[in-house]
């Protein structure tokens, strides 16, 4: 298969649940890649499931950090001679969430400083490379909860919210670069961590049998990454896609 054959593409969250598989699918499709997160140690595990090879590079990188963002860029650039796609798929919620009147301080900037700052640093300093190359896709990972209620989830909701308003303008913006910016939201993602809860949790439970056709998979939305990374979707931007199994009308 080779729908990303040529491309290049920078992945953040590179070792859990979806940003592994969006790594897999990536390299199965002809791309190379650089794999990046926060926890270096699993890099390899992503890269090995991939079987990568020379296509890939793992990158430790904190992705709330500006020099190591900026970096992270750079090496990309300059191992892989251009750069096509911005996946932002690192972030996610925490059991300190709750409604705003009860959530510490503390967990909104936690998730603000993440899933929001943390795909606007990646947007600040991927788009100028992509805009080098001619142009190509930013990704962008926002959830159901920017698209519907969910109760005890206050903070998470408000970074989700920002990153589909961000996606919605600098589409507008970066149009003239012939770049495309569009995000995934998803619903609930049995990724290892969400199985590892869903035992303890009634919430989570209680969500999944909301989902029409079931709880989403990782590989579900690789595949929605690998259609905006493509050039079949060459006149998609500024949308919100859910993918989400119907979670969002149910």
């Amino acid at each position: 298969m080779s729908r990303l054959k040529g491309k290049v593409a920078f992945i953040t969250g590179a070792a859990g649940g979806i940003g592994r598989a969006t790594c897999v699918r990536y390299v199965e499709e002809g791309a190379r890649i650089a794999a990046v997160d926060i926890d270096a140690a699993a890099l390899d595990d992503t890269l090995k499931e991939a079987s990568a090879g020379d296509r890939g590079l793992a990158l430790s990188c904190d992705i709330t950090d500006p020099q190591q963002v900026r970096d992270a860029i750079a090496r990309t650039a300059a191992q892989f001679e251009r750069l096509d796609v911005l996946c932002n798929i690192a972030g996610g919620s925490s059991a300190a969430d709750a409604r705003v009147t009860e959530a510490p301080d503390e967990e909104f900037w936690r998730v603000i400083r993440l899933d929001l700052y943390g795909t606007f640093l990646c947007c600040k300093y991927g788009i100028p490379e992509i805009a080098r190359a001619g142009g190509g896709s930013v990704i962008n990972t926002t959830s159901m909860v920017a698209l519907m209620a969910l109760p005890e989830r206050d903070c998470y909701t408000a970074a989700k919210g920002g990153v589909a308003a961000m996606t919605r303008s600098m589409a507008v913006e970066y149009a003239p670069d012939n770049i495309r910016v569009n995000a995934i939201a998803p619903g609930l993602v049995l990724t290892p961590r969400v199985e590892g809860l869903m035992d303890e949790r009634e919430e989570l439970r209680r969500l999944a049998r909301q989902h029409l056709l079931g709880p989403c998979k990782p590989i579900d939305i690789a595949e929605m990454a690998v259609y905006l990374g493509a050039d079949e979707s060459r006149v998609v931007t500024g949308q919100v896609l859910s993918v989400d199994s119907g979670v969002t009308i149910s």
